[in-house]
């Protein structure tokens, strides 16, 4: 039977058992908007702006194993809108297919209306792109977009369509398969390689596992888990991997980089056998690479991305391969070994870390006059149970979200972390509230964040969605405020937010409830009021917190990983 291509588009989405597409319509895609209107097993969710749209799919991917987000936009300002969300996913290794609209293939080129080069344009922040030029095309081209999407290190993929092909007519068949004769991503480990890294595991005195966000990525908490209690190993976790392994649980040190934990970072510097799991290295993890390198060790570097491996850090045991295939194999060979690691090999390292610990790097004091932010963040994961869905944007709220909202499981913290988007925390909790219908999803924000998306709230409305908004309200650019005085001279360049909304007043206009809290004794009986009596209503909870309040722990840019002022240092 022969389809036009907008019906060729909603069928591939129904074989990929798409449940829902976030997106805004336009000239270019509205023959596709016209079929999803025909149909009713895939749910359009209409967003505010094309960025929001990006988000929310993003984090609909981040928050659901198998599912894959899907954002569709127009040509030309649709395209370019939602670009930050895409990057933003790219930077994070998020599975996700981004449909865009084009002008008429003859068009091209011409300058026409709204007409931009969206493969040029996205090249750099997507796993891959396709312009589908033939309607032929159109049915393989969306089966390989999904199967880029969520192999091999994941990513998003777009796929732009020009209007005149969503009209021609070709005969539908889906692929039950796709095979790229290019792309072969590696899932077993080298076995030689596996074994050298038990060797130098068993033989460790001062061993530490760090992981990142590939071990979520992969759904490989299960195996970490294994792998971490048979070894007995202090472990650490990036800011995305935060949840592979329960924060609450004794060998858990806390987040580790610019504003880890005193214990983690010192830990991780001084280690002589490290196992890094899914992570890469980056800039606001070790800090400065040299200074990284100033001690000796032997590093174990596990990733499904061989480009990833030796990109900033030597390492000597390369393992390329997926993450729980890899562990897989790990554990069983360390089970097979006499010489197994046992706890009592290490306990003079676990001494050490114990006095590390002991300095109590994230305390704070809390009086009964302001808010500070972090004792709204203690209290949330109390009024919660530590089992909520937490979305941030980025900046304070986010570091202060991190270090004290214990994440047990995985797939429970969304946030953006390579790029720093901000604005992503309520379309994020969007995302998420659609991808777990049934959880409780809290945004963590800051009052310059939560207006970069804020007519979101008109999207909330609109399908019901009782998120619960903690605005963590400085009036400042705080992480912006922060650098200014540590490093500016308490110049305040532009980061004071003046002029601000009523946010009570805004939530209630667009039919949400609003509450203001400006003493520290309403913040434990404000959340519980919200996550029960108005469990079924988005709430926007604007908290007057401490407009002088830093992150603390923190290395500085340029510094190394154990060079951290602490709070008592200032």
């Amino acid at each position: 039977m022969e389809l036009t291509g907008a019906e060729i588009v909603v069928r591939c989405l129904q074989e990929e058992k798409v449940e829902h597409v976030f997106g805004y319509p336009g000239g270019s895609v509205l023959y596709i908007y016209d079929e999803l209107f025909k149909q009713n097993q895939v749910k359009h969710i209409l967003v505010r702006h094309e960025q929001a749209a990006v988000h929310a799919a993003d984090a609909y991917s981040r928050s659901s194993i198998g599912k894959i987000g899907v954002a569709l936009v127009t040509s030309g300002p649709g395209v370019t809108n939602a670009v930050t969300g895409i990057a933003t996913a790219h930077m994070d290794s998020v599975p996700m297919v981004i449909i865009t609209g084009q002008v008429p293939t003859a068009y091209i080129g011409q300058d026409a209306f709204q007409e931009c080069d969206t493969v040029g344009i996205t090249r750099p922040c997507v796993k891959h792109n396709f312009l589908v030029k033939n309607v032929k095309d159109l049915a393989e081209t969306l089966k390989k977009a999904f199967y880029l999407a969520k192999t091999g290190r994941p990513g998003p993929v777009l796929v732009d369509i020009p209007k005149d092909v969503t009209a021609q007519k070709y005969a539908f068949s889906y692929p039950d398969s796709i095979s790229i004769r290019s792309y072969n991503p590696v899932v077993k480990g080298h076995s030689g390689q596996i074994r050298k890294a038990v060797q130098l595991l068993v033989g460790a005195k001062r061993p530490m596992i760090y992981t990142g966000g590939g071990v979520i990525l992969s759904d490989a908490d299960q195996q970490l888990g294994k792998l971490t209690r048979l070894l007995g190993f202090p472990l650490t976790q990036t800011l995305m991997g935060l949840g592979a392994f329960p924060a609450t649980d004794h060998q858990h040190l806390g987040m580790l980089g610019m504003h880890g934990t005193y214990e983690a970072n010192m830990a991780m510097q001084h280690c002589d056998v490290l196992l890094a799991i899914g992570a890469r290295f980056d800039d606001r993890v070790i800090g400065n690479p040299a200074h990284f390198g100033q001690v000796a060790r032997k590093i174990i570097h596990v990733d499904i991305d061989p480009s990833s491996i030796s990109k900033r850090v030597k390492v000597d045991v390369p393992i390329v391969g997926n993450v729980p295939d890899v562990l897989d194999e790990l554990i069983a060979q360390i089970e097979s070994s006499d010489r197994a690691a046992l706890p009592g090999n290490i306990a003079g390292w676990w001494k050490q870390i114990e006095e590390w610990r002991g300095k109590d790097c994230l305390k704070f004091k809390q009086d009964d006059q302001v808010i500070m932010p972090q004792f709204v963040v203690q209290k949330l994961y109390e009024v919660t149970g530590g089992d909520a869905f937490i979305t941030s944007d980025v900046g304070q709220h986010q570091m202060f979200a991190a270090q004290f909202y214990k994440f047990d499981k995985p797939r429970r913290w969304i946030n953006s972390g390579g790029l720093g988007t901000m604005g992503v925390g309520l379309p994020y909790a969007m995302g998420v509230r659609f991808a777990n219908p049934d959880a409780q999803v809290a945004c963590i924000t800051g009052e310059a964040s939560i207006q970069m998306c804020i007519q979101e709230l008109s999207t909330c409305k609109q399908f019901r969605l009782p998120v619960k908004i903690i605005n963590l309200n400085n009036r400042y650019l705080g992480m912006v405020r922060q650098w200014q005085e540590m490093f500016h001279g308490n110049r305040y360049a532009e980061s004071y937010v003046d002029a601000l909304p009523d946010f009570v007043k805004l939530a209630e206009s667009y039919g949400h409830v609003g509450m203001r809290i400006e003493r520290p004794a309403d913040v434990e009986p404000a959340l519980r009021e919200a996550f029960t009596r108005h469990k079924d209503d988005l709430v926007f909870m604007d908290f007057i917190t401490d407009q002088t309040a830093n992150v603390f722990p923190m290395v500085a840019a340029g510094k190394g990983l154990s060079e951290m002022v602490l709070a008592e240092d200032l």
